[in-house]
C-alpha cells in the first residue's frame, strides 16, 4: 500500500492548509513507513512540519498505539468534513493528521546528530565555516546559527577519495604504527579543512586515537618536505605514554641533512633559543626572547660545496634544525625557506630511539634515500 506525494497534497487542500495553486513539489522532508495495513508518513509544509496515519483500520482512537513514536506535543487536526472527530474518510480508508511543533538547535549539533552522526561535530564546523552548508538556499558559515528542524539543509562537500594511501610501515603492534614518511605529505591539517590527504587521513583506519578530529594517531609531526621516522598512537592511552616521552626527551631522534658548505667546527652543539619571526609570522629564527632550543651536530662526509652532516635535536621547536644551520651558515640544501630552493629539502629522520607502551625500548631506522649519498664517495650508513 503507498499513498502518493498527491494525494497527501489534496488531504491538506481538504484540511484547508494547502489550496489549488500549491505544486506538489511544497511537500518536502517526506519520511514513510509502510505497514501492513496502514502507513506512517512525516513531512514538511511551508516551514510546518506534519505526520499522517493512513489505512483502513487508523481512527483517532488508536494513534498512540499504531505510532509508538509520536511526540506528546503532537496536535490532532480536526477533521474538516466532521469538526466532531479527527478522523477523516479518504480512498475507502481513513487519515488521522497530525501537526508536530518545530524545534531550533545549533546547525553544527543539528548536523553532527541529525544529519550525519558518522561525521564528528568539530569536521561539521570545518564544512560550515568553508561554505559548503546551505540553509534554505543560503550559505550559512556560521557553527552558532540557530535552524528549525523544518529548514532545507543542502551539504555540498568535495568528493574525496575513500581509499587511503599505504604508507612505508617499519613497525606495527597494537598500540604503535611506525612508518616512514615520503616527502611532500603534511602530517596533519592545520586546523581547517585539508583540500589534501595527509598522514593523518592515511593513517585513519588503524586508529582509535583522535579517529574523529584531524589529528588522528599523531604525537609528533615532521615538516612536509621532511621524510623519514614518525610514529603514531594507535589508541588514547598509548598516546599519552608517547606524549610523556616526547616531553620529558626520553625520544632521541637522529636526522641526517646535506648542507650547504663546511661548518668551521666539525661536531658541535648550538645552544641558542628559537622564536617567530615578526616580519613573517610562518618562519622562525634565532631570537634570545624565544624558547630554549639545542642541537648537536656532526659532519660524516664532505666535499667541501656540500657536507653530510648527522644532526640530534635535544629539544623539539618548530624548523629548529632548519634554523639552527642557517643561522651559523650552512643552511640545509633545498631549503627554500631559511636558504635556497632545490629539488627537495635534504633533511631525513633517520633514527628514532624511544620506550614503547610495551614497556620495551626500540630503535626505528628509515633508509636514507639515495640521493643523500650520491655526491659523497665511500660513505654508507
Amino acid at each position: 500500500m503507498k499513498i502518493p506525494t498527491r494525494s497527501i497534497l489534496r488531504i491538506l487542500r481538504t484540511y484547508h492548509i494547502a489550496n489549488d495553486n500549491t505544486p506538489v513539489r511544497a511537500i518536502r522532508m517526506r519520511e514513510t513507513v509502510d505497514y501492513e495495513s496502514y502507513i506512517q508518513t512525516s513531512f514538511v509544509f511551508e516551514k510546518r512540519k506534519f505526520a499522517l496515519l493512513f489505512g483502513s483500520n487508523v481512527d483517532e482512537e488508536n494513534v498512540d498505539e499504531l505510532w509508538a513514536q509520536k511526540p506528546p506535543t503532537a496536535t490532532l487536526l480536526k477533521n474538516p468534513l466532521d469538526e466532531t472527530n479527527y478522523t477523516m474518510p479518504f480512498q475507502g480508508k481513513y487519515v488521522v493528521l497530525l501537526e508536530i511543533p518545530t524545534t531550533k538547535q545549533r546547525l553544527d549539533v543539528y548536523l553532527a546528530t541529525t544529519f550525519d552522526s558518522s561525521i564528528s561535530r568539530s569536521l561539521w564546523q570545518k564544512y560550515i565555516a568553508a561554505g559548503y552548508i546551505q540553509v534554505d538556499g543560503t550559505i550559512v558559515t556560521s557553527t552558532k546559527a540557530d535552524i528549525s528542524d523544518t529548514d532545507d539543509i543542502v551539504v555540498t562537500i568535495p568528493e574525496t577519495s575513500q581509499e587511503h594511501t599505504d604508507l612505508p610501515i617499519i613497525y606495527e603492534d597494537a598500540d604503535v604504527v611506525v612508518i616512514d614518511k615520503p616527502i611532500g605529505m603534511l602530517t596533519h591539517a592545520k586546523g581547517g579543512i585539508s583540500q589534501e590527504e595527509t598522514i593523518a587521513d592515511a593513517l585513519r583506519h588503524k586508529m582509535t586515537f583522535g579517529s574523529e578530529g584531524d589529528r588522528p594517531g599523531i604525537v609528533h609531526r615532521l615538516d612536509r618536505d621532511t621524510s623519514g621516522v614518525l610514529i603514531a598512537a594507535r589508541n588514547q592511552e598509548a598516546a599519552v605514554f608517547l606524549q610523556k616521552q616526547f616531553a620529558n626527551r626520553h625520544a632521541e631522534k637522529t636526522y641526517i641533512a646535506v648542507i650547504e658548505g663546511v661548518p668551521k667546527i666539525t661536531e658541535a652543539k648550538i645552544d641558542l633559543p628559537i622564536g617567530r619571526n615578526p616580519a613573517k609570522p610562518s618562519t622562525f629564527r634565532v631570537d634570545p626572547k624565544g624558547k630554549s632550543a639545542q642541537t648537536i651536530y656532526k659532519v660524516l662526509a664532505t666535499n667541501d660545496a656540500h657536507s653530510l652532516v648527522e644532526l640530534m635535536p635535544h629539544t623539539g621547536r618548530t624548523h629548529q634544525l632548519r634554523v639552527h644551520m642557517a643561522h651559523i651558515g650552512t643552511p640545509i640544501v633545498g631549503d627554500r625557506v631559511y636558504g635556497a630552493p632545490g629539488q627537495r629539502l635534504m633533511i631525513h629522520a633517520y633514527k628514532l630511539t624511544i620506550p614503547l607502551p610495551s614497556g620495551e625500548e626500540k630503535t626505528f631506522i628509515a633508509k636514507l634515500p639515495g640521493s643523500f649519498l650520491e655526491e659523497f664517495d665511500g660513505i654508507t650508513l
